[in-house]
């Protein structure tokens, strides 16, 4: 990768930010880059807290004496990133560093990463923090009347653990900046709430017994992907649900048996790619090419402008050994059900144009020995409407005539929108005095760990903030280079106005 210091101000984010991404740091394995923050502040002798789920917080008392409850500032993000990498590169993602590189569209330059997602989010936030607190103790910056908390969080991307389960004297103050949006023209005052829940589904297996039959598999790859909130009214692909249309339809002409059905990774990620394997007759094996040549042109056209790279691949597997199938009924209720389970935006915010209300994400299918598991990630901006989806997930699911386990694997709340907070007036007045441009405030359709610390923290306004981030939560993933002085330069000025208030 090129010099850093060719990326501009400020040197020392920069720094920062390449050295955590040589640390594993994936979800519920942040031990190794809680440390380095750890000995990074204590270096500079500042005092650091660990509470029971590993969440992490710096201390940087006002030099002026001011008690927190009148004048604590806390910057926040998290310290896990989504671990995703395209299918066929050789990155170990529990030791090897991300391998850097800068691209450049529409005369911008950009950081990626080669194959995997580069850890922007929440990286940007961490270096940012790291930044301020080595430039406070070399006296390069001077904020004495404000109390700084530097929060980081763990499990984020995971379920929001870290924010959920935190223990509440960890940190104090009246103000809180999350740093975890990803573009530089506009503050997250809102968010949705989330519920994300596990389904297991018992089967037995049947044994192959016609030796003319063949086993072949169906993938589906090339899609976008992208975040499962803020990208999913881009009308991007979901790899699971156009392979169970594709496989709904061979199911109903022929007659195949399925040995199994994979597809997507995490329940906070579109998924991309997907495949089912499958059993036919050796003399439908042309028929079924044909069919699936009709049925990819006309999926392609659905996907085409948003998801143009879509491939649909049939192989015959010459060498599969494992001859053993679902049974026919599971098979068929199997398929109808994945077939009709919804997908993306459920409805739209009433008087927010373009905003989602709520959605659903159909993430995650694995086939193990006797057991289908499979993932949902539902998200609205209300209790009420989440937990209405929720129920008609359940009713659909006591339809299929399946005998299913439901497990909750995490619920968040939704943060509130309040749009007159003396902080976001305070964020918007910056803004325009520093950039001669107002600033769009706005509520998101994903969930930001604001959710809970609005709920824990009554009376502390927050806002979310950060420079712009592409392709989230794929290997797509890139930071824009230029942005991020931006958004120093913005915090470094907000962190001012805030200090003149208590000096």
């Amino acid at each position: 990768m090129e010099n850093l210091k060719e990326f501009g101000e400020p040197s020392e984010f920069w720094q920062f930010f390449y050295e955590i991404t040589k640390i594993p740091r994936c979800s519920t394995h942040e031990d190794k880059i809680r440390e380095y923050i750890k000995k990074e502040a204590e270096k500079l002798d500042y005092q650091t807290e660990i509470d029971e789920i590993k969440n992490l917080v710096v201390h940087i008392p006002s030099k002026k004496g001011a008690t927190s409850a009148n004048s604590g500032i806390v910057l926040q993000s998290h310290m896990d990133i989504v671990c995703e990498k395209n299918k066929d590169y050789p990155h170990d993602f529990s030791k090897d560093p991300l391998k850097l590189k800068t691209i450049e569209i529409d005369n911008e330059k950009w950081l990626t990463a080669e194959g995997t997602t580069l850890g922007a989010d929440n990286g940007v936030g961490i270096a940012y923090q790291l930044a301020i607190m080595k430039k406070i103790h070399d006296g390069t910056l001077n904020f004495d009347a404000l109390d700084l908390d530097l929060l980081f969080t763990v499990d984020e991307e995971r379920g929001l653990s870290g924010a959920s389960q935190m223990d509440k004297n960890l940190i104090s103050g009246k103000y809180l900046l999350n740093l975890d949006s990803e573009e530089d023209d506009r503050f997250t005052i809102g968010c949705a709430g989330g519920r994300v829940f596990k389904a297991e589904i018992s089967f037995e297996r049947e044994l192959v017994s016609n030796p003319n039959l063949i086993a072949v598999r169906i993938s589906i790859s090339g899609l976008l992907g992208g975040h499962s909130g803020t990208d999913i009214n881009k009308k991007r692909g979901n790899a699971l649900k156009i392979l169970t249309e594709i496989i709904w339809k061979i199911n109903l002409k022929f007659n195949i048996l399925v040995n199994s059905l994979e597809g997507g990774n995490l329940t906070n990620a579109i998924p991309r790619e997907a495949h089912v394997i499958f059993f036919i007759e050796q003399g439908q094996r042309n028929e079924l090419e044909a069919f699936i040549k009709d049925l990819t042109t006309n999926i392609k056209n659905l996907y085409e402008g948003t998801d143009s790279n879509l491939e649909i691949l049939i192989d015959l597997l010459k060498d599969f050994t494992d001859k053993t199938t679902f049974s026919k009924d599971f098979q068929n209720e199997l398929i109808d059900l994945f077939y009709i389970i919804p997908n993306g935006p459920i409805s739209l915010h009433p008087t927010n144009e373009g905003l989602v209300h709520t959605s659903l994400n159909f993430a995650v299918v694995h086939t193990l020995e006797n057991v289908i598991e499979f993932k949902v990630s539902t998200r609205s901006l209300t209790q009420y409407d989440k937990d209405v989806l929720f129920e008609k997930l359940k009713t659909l699911l006591k339809m299929s005539g399946l005998d299913i386990d439901i497990e909750i694997i995490t619920i968040y709340p939704s943060w509130p929108p309040v749009f007159s907070s003396k902080l976001t007036e305070i964020s918007k007045q910056v803004y325009k005095n520093v950039f001669d441009k107002e600033v769009i405030i706005q509520a998101i359709h994903a969930g930001l760990e604001c959710a809970f610390f609005s709920y824990y923290y009554p009376n502390m306004e927050m806002i979310s903030l950060g420079p712009n981030v592409l392709g989230g939560h794929s290997p797509d993933e890139r930071l824009n280079i230029r942005s991020v002085s931006k958004i120093w330069k913005f915090l470094l000025a907000l962190l001012k106005n805030l200090a003149q208030f208590n000096e």
